[in-house]
């Protein structure tokens, strides 16, 4: 029996140089290095990843529910009272109610898009086919991830993560 536990497994390195890559931003469910950008199961290597954009995900159904069943019920009612020519015999105050009852559809509309904003989304294409890569509803995160996996991509483009000349040693004649 041996006690050092090395020959039940060889220890784990994330590249066969066994330099540890870059991290550019993780958080539960969600680590971007400088080669592998991974949303929960998802993962995607960075140099295969193209043409990234950012867009605003379709409203909330709930909320585009609410203002269909308003307008419809609305336009309904005008279009009763017209046939039966109840519109003739409102008053000011009734047509100021009736232009007030109008504008729901556009406050259920407003309210809902600031109550359950649409998410925002990172789109890309892999492999030549277009991918959800990410998808969050804070905003602030969302920027971190998109500005992570930009850079990831700039250093895969640029020749990788090295150490900068600047940093270097400069040379020094001998005197």
């Amino acid at each position: 029996m041996q006690t050092d536990g090395s020959a039940t497994q060889p220890p784990r390195s994330p590249k066969a140089s066994g330099a540890t890559p870059t991290l550019l931003y993780a958080r539960p469910g969600i680590v971007v290095t400088a080669e592998r950008f991974t949303v929960g199961r998802n993962s995607w290597a960075v140099a295969e990843l193209t043409q990234l954009w950012t867009t605003r995900g379709p409203h909330d159904r709930l909320a585009l529910r609410a203002v269909a069943v308003t307008a419809a019920m609305i336009g309904g009612v005008g279009v009763l009272l017209g046939f039966t020519g109840g519109l003739q015999r409102l008053t000011a105050g009734a047509y100021l109610t009736l232009g007030a009852v109008g504008l729901l559809p556009l406050v259920f509309a407003l309210v809902g898009d600031r109550w359950r904003p649409p998410a925002y989304e990172l789109w890309g294409r892999y492999r030549g086919a277009e991918v959800l890569l990410f998808s969050s509803d804070d905003e602030r995160q969302f920027g971190q991830v998109t500005r992570a996996l930009r850079r990831a991509r700039e250093g895969a483009r640029y020749g990788g993560w090295k150490e900068p000349l600047a940093s270097a040693d400069p040379w020094r004649p001998k005197r």
